[in-house]
Order: structure tokens, then C-alpha cells, then sequence
């Protein structure tokens, strides 16, 4: 439930409140916002049938939560979360972009790719060390030689290292390099990992399951934020349906969907969306005009050399000619790339 603070209450007020509450053994979130200040329950609320809330100090109202994930949700905190990583900020007017390889290759190619992508901006290089693949027998990552890369890279570019967590054992040494660590779509539901990202100080994207609802998406985000891990960014990365002329079929609308269920910010993957490179350009625009703080786009300097994800991959020519088309729809809705 969310307790809502009278304008005029006093630190005292507060700070009682939420010993009562710690005392019961809920857990406690605060959010101060422009005009008011609350505070979340969350726990077993049976607890609270004996002791009258209203009546408290301070307290001008409690609300009771409806939805199954509390933290996520916009009841819980009205306002958009916006999160910052090293003065970079995802979640407000600036649409972030995330760009790099399906997989770190070596060190001379990732700082090729990240000096291509340098002069439109990109401020985020994405770039996978341990790659889940359908097949046991393709290119499964470089481990943490890769890590080492994108970190080297790292210095050169002042570029900020995104790459993808698959194993609980592994969690010390990629938060080690990562500056945000990425759950992807077979790992949406691994609660083992939620719960370890969770305990993290570390940005999480995680992305949406291949076949997982809006609400399981929801869900899984709570896992994390209930551990005390609050800046998590939702991926939407397209959804199994009956099509096969996509890999995926990206859900548009889940964009401003997410928008009214939760204050955390939404960006969207559209080269594994669609798989297809002709079509990546069309839905990023399609993903700005629809309300996406950021997109995850892949990128190299020789698609048909790459390990992974080679032709769905952009060349730096096209992707730069992408960004000039994304930054006129970004304009076009009141945002921009820079």
C-alpha cells in the first residue's frame, strides 16, 4: 500500500512512520515528489489490520495497491523515473542510444565499431561477452576477455558498457565492467538472476521473455526492485506470434502501454525484433514517434564477417543515416537524441 504524507509534515512524522512499518517487518520505499511525499508499504498487509495508519502523524491518506507488482507501478510513484549512469540519463527528454556488436569479437574490431559510432553521439556501447545461443555449437562469447575489451574501450571513448548477465556465478565479474547489465529474453524469468541483479548497485535493462505478457514483464521487474535494485529499464525486443517473415513480431503498443503502468522507462530493440536489416530503421522511427526513451541497435563494420547476428546488423553509413531520420521524429514528439 502507499502512505500518503500531509504537505506540512515533519521529519519526525516521517521517520516514525516508517519505523512503525519496519517494525511489522514490511519493507519500505520513499518517494519524494514535486507536491507530496509517499511512502510505500510492501509486505504481508495483514500486519497493518491493528494498527490505524490515518491516524498518524503526518499521514493524509493510504492507498491501497491493486496490482499484483507495487514497486513498478505508477500508483506507487507517480512521477517518471528517470536514471542516471555516470551524468548519462535514461528516462527523461534525451532518447539514449545503445549501439555495438551481437558479441564482442576482439579488441581491434569493438574499438572500430565504437569509433564509428562515436560521431553520432552514441554514448552507450552494447557488446555481448557471454552469448546465449539456440545452438550449443555456435559462437557462445569471449567471457571475460571480452569484458576486458569493452572496458579498454571504455577509456579510449568515454563510451559506457552495456552487456548481458546470463549465470548468478558470473554476477561479480561482469558488474566488475558493466556500467548496466542486461537480462535478456531467456533470463526474464530466471528469479534466481532477478534476485542477484537485485542485490547489484548497477542499471539493469531487462528485456522482455519471447513469449512473456505485459504483466510477467511487470513481475519480473518487481523481483528486482523488491531486492533494493530501483533503476531498472524495461526492454520491449518483440514477442512470439504465428509470423515468420520476422524473427519477432515487435509489440508496438507496449510502449505507451508501459508508459501508464509504470514510471520506469522503456526502450526498445528493434534489430532483434525484426531480424531483418531492412526493417530496422522503419521501427526504431516507429518506437520513437510511439514514446521509447532509448533503442538498442546493432551494429558492425563487416556484418558478414560477424559472429553473431551478422545480418540484421547495421553498417556505420546506414546507421548514421538512421539517426538523421530518428532525430526528425524525436523532434516531431517533443525530444531529441543530443
Amino acid at each position: 500500500m502507499i502512505i500518503v504524507m500531509k504537505p506540512d509534515h515533519s521529519a519526525e512524522d516521517l521517520h516514525g512512520l516508517i519505523v512503525r512499518l519496519e517494525d511489522l517487518g514490511l519493507k519500505t520505499h520513499l518517494s519524494r515528489g514535486e507536491h507530496r511525499t509517499l511512502v510505500g508499504a510492501i509486505g504481508d498487509e495483514s500486519m497493518l489490520r491493528e494498527l490505524p495508519l490515518e491516524s498518524l502523524p503526518g499521514v493524509e491518506k493510504v492507498v491501497p495497491i491493486l496490482k499484483p507488482y507495487k514497486l513498478v507501478s505508477r500508483e506507487f510513484k507517480p512521477e517518471d523515473t528517470v536514471i542516471d549512469i555516470h551524468g548519462q540519463k535514461i528516462g527523461g527528454r534525451t532518447i539514449q542510444m545503445i549501439a555495438g556488436p551481437c558479441a564482442v569479437e576482439g579488441r581491434e574490431v569493438l574499438e572500430e565499431i565504437a569509433r564509428s559510432l562515436a560521431p553520432w553521439g552514441v554514448k552507450f556501447l552494447r557488446g555481448g561477452a557471454f552469448k546465449p545461443r539456440t545452438s550449443p555449437y555456435s559462437f557462445q562469447g569471449l567471457g571475460e576477455k571480452a569484458l576486458k575489451y569493452l572496458a579498454a574501450v571504455r577509456e579510449q571513448t568515454g563510451m559506457l558498457v552495456v552487456t548481458e548477465l546470463m549465470d548468478p556465478r558470473d554476477a561479480v565479474l561482469v558488474s566488475k565492467y558493466a556500467d548496466i547489465i542486461q537480462i535478456g529474453t531467456r533470463n526474464m524469468q530466471n528469479f534466481r538472476l532477478l534476485t542477484e541483479v537485485g542485490q547489484i548497485d548497477k542499471p539493469v535493462i531487462l528485456k522482455r521473455g519471447m513469449s512473456a505478457t505485459i504483466k510477467e514483464l511487470l513481475m519480473s521487474a518487481e523481483y528486482i526492485m523488491s531486492e533494493g535494485n530501483h533503476r531498472v529499464i524495461l526492454c520491449e525486443r518483440g514477442i512470439r506470434t504465428f509470423e515468420t517473415e520476422t524473427r519477432n513480431t515487435l509489440d508496438i503498443s507496449a510502449i505507451p502501454l508501459l508508459k501508464q503502468l509504470t514510471h520506469l522507462p522503456v526502450v526498445v530493440d528493434p534489430s532483434h525484433a525484426v531480424g531483418r536489416l531492412d526493417l530496422v530503421a522503419p521501427v526504431a522511427r516507429a518506437a520513437v514517434a510511439a514514446g521509447a526513451d532509448g533503442l538498442v541497435v546493432e551494429v558492425h563494420v563487416r556484418p558478414e564477417e560477424a559472429l553473431s547476428d551478422g545480418p540484421q546488423s547495421m553498417r556505420p553509413e546506414a546507421f548514421g543515416r538512421m539517426m538523421g531520420e530518428l532525430q526528425r521524429v524525436a523532434e516531431a514528439v517533443g525530444r531529441t537524441f543530443h
